[in-house]
């Protein structure tokens, strides 16, 4: 499943193709991929803009404002002060996604042939690319949703319960740290539970645990604040890296908007690694079963704590 780097790449393709673009129409294909009323999608879209596009851990959303956006400037009377950009429009909904296992949003021609998995065509005013919702299996899904005030910003309501990433200013990393003291499971549990932290997932959990040299099974409150501080960081640092290089791309499923693949996956230093050598001290990586998923360290950097919590 794509993780927060995957999903800020497609974000940041979003921002560039499709914000202050109007919809024109929009084409349901398989009812499946669109939550609450398929059927209403059309309507709940057609003739609305997209003002920015946003993410909270693997969540994307666009924001919709009713017609077409301002974005003429406003000069001052006098110039030559610089001219002042409006407020811009409060959205009271915005089109969530969430990718699942296999979804893609790709910023495609209008002309271009239709994608065996085409689930959702949105087309736009301006006659220029198409932003096409992709999806081979059909567990990702995409509906208008209404926004809810949080702190700094609002959220679509079906994510409330989603907490702030690490990569956002809204993230506290002292509540953090009191909250997966207080868990009393394993860490890399914690750091997968999405209502505590988001965007972490299999892959980023085992890098930045590797960096941390914490064993997986390590249990909460036997972790110290700086120790805590070190995870964090090196949280942080992996996915700063995986962003950098377009994200992790296993197959042709994980892209961007213009479905290109990143290549994060030829830096990974454990996951997906077992027998090679540890890139920290040479001894093979061990591969390990969790949650009917696999984990990876290395039995050197990171043994595995006598009281154990899976």
């Amino acid at each position: 499943m794509p993780e927060l780097p995957e999903v800020e790449v497609v974000r940041r393709g979003l921002e560039r193709w499709v914000a202050g673009r109007t919809i024109a129409s929009v084409e349901v294909l398989h009812p499946r991929a669109v939550r609450r009323n398929a059927g209403e999608l059309p309507d709940q879209l057609k003739g609305r803009t997209v003002l920015s596009a946003e993410r909270r851990g693997k969540y994307l959303w666009l924001p919709l404002h009713d017609g077409p956006a301002e974005r003429h400037l406003v000069a001052g009377d006098d110039a030559p002060e610089p001219p002042v950009a409006p407020e811009p429009p409060v959205a009271a909904e915005a089109l969530l996604a969430h990718l699942g296992m296999s979804g893609q949003l790709l910023v495609v021609d209008p002309l271009a042939p239709v994608e065996k998995h085409l689930r959702v065509r949105l087309c736009f005013a301006d006659g220029g690319p198409d932003l096409r919702f992709v999806d081979q299996r059909t567990f990702g899904h995409v509906l208008v949703a209404p926004m809810v005030q949080r702190s700094p910003r609002p959220v679509p309501e079906p994510i409330t319960h989603i907490a702030a990433d690490p990569l956002e200013s809204a993230f506290d990393d002292a509540e953090f740290a009191t909250r997966l003291r207080h868990r009393r499971t394993g860490i890399k549990r914690a750091l997968l539970d999405q209502s505590l932290i988001s965007g972490v997932g299999n892959i980023y959990a085992d890098e930045a645990l590797w960096r941390a040299r914490l064993h997986w099974a390590r249990p909460t409150e036997t972790l110290s604040r700086p120790v805590i501080a070190e995870l964090l960081s090196a949280v942080r640092e992996v996915m700063a890296e995986a962003l950098g290089q377009g994200g992790t791309s296993f197959d042709s499923l994980y892209v961007n908007v213009n479905g290109e693949s990143g290549y994060f996956d030829r830096s990974l230093a454990v996951y997906g690694r077992r027998d090679e050598p540890c890139p920290r001290c040479g001894t093979p990586v061990r591969r390990e079963a969790f949650m009917n998923r696999s984990s990876y360290s290395c039995p050197k950097c990171q043994p595995t704590p006598r009281n154990a919590r899976s």
